[in-house]
């Protein structure tokens, strides 16, 4: 079985549709924060027309703020806060933070205790996002995977990451986006913040490091 788990959209249609060009799949993950970003419609519209897509929920659907609230039906919002917290595909389990929270925070860096108190019971294979950066940590009996950011990557370098999984087994992957069509999207969505986030995150790439010790000074 070949999986595409694509977490952490944020709204950034422009690079999912990058990257859905790049992969075949027999299933399309999204792990949540799918549409809290400057194209929510157009992402919610082109991720519900996918045929092999399952959807869970990020603290974004779960939590919608003002700027969704407006651009999204009530419908669109009643189905983003209905998602469930978890899936499981060919053995492997898909949540956005934790299997029963979706804000516990993981990174790179995380003491090796925090990990097995954030995955407490759960062994085997966990697909994570909500930290935006990739990683794969085994501590004890669970491997945590991080399938890196699709729209808001914290990567050392601007393109879309996601996670293959065949057969159960994770693969890294990255997309190479259009910069300047991804900028222009942006600027032109209303979204408060675009040009702040298109010069810090798009013209410039976020520094890895520096993000996930800033997340991890909020854990």
């Amino acid at each position: 079985m070949r999986v595409a788990a694509l977490y952490d959209v944020h709204g950034m249609v422009w690079a999912l549709e990058a990257v859905l060009r790049d992969l075949d799949a027999d299933a399309v993950v999204f792990g949540g924060d799918i549409v809290a970003g400057p194209a929510p419609r157009a992402t919610l519209e082109l991720v519900r027309s996918l045929d092999n897509a399952v959807c869970i929920r990020g603290n974004a659907e779960r939590d919608p703020q003002d700027w969704l609230l407006e651009r999204l039906s009530s419908d669109d919002v009643e189905w983003c806060k209905s998602l469930p917290l978890t899936a499981e595909l060919g053995g492997v389990l898909y949540c956005h933070a934790t299997p029963t929270d979706d804000l516990p925070i993981t990174t790179i860096f995380t003491p090796d205790d925090a990990v097995r108190a954030n995955f407490a019971g759960v062994s085997g294979t966990v697909v994570i996002g909500h930290t935006h950066h990739q990683f794969d940590r085994r501590v004890g009996d669970v491997r945590v995977v991080n399938a890196g950011s699709v729209g808001m990557p914290y990567e050392s370098h601007v393109a879309a990451y996601w996670l293959e999984v065949v057969d159960g087994e994770p693969r890294f992957r990255s997309t190479e986006v259009d910069v300047d069509a991804l900028a222009s999207g942006i600027l032109a969505s209303g979204w408060p913040g675009a040009e702040e986030f298109v010069a810090e995150n798009v013209r410039t790439a976020v520094d890895r490091d520096e993000a996930a010790r800033y997340f991890e000074s909020r854990r």
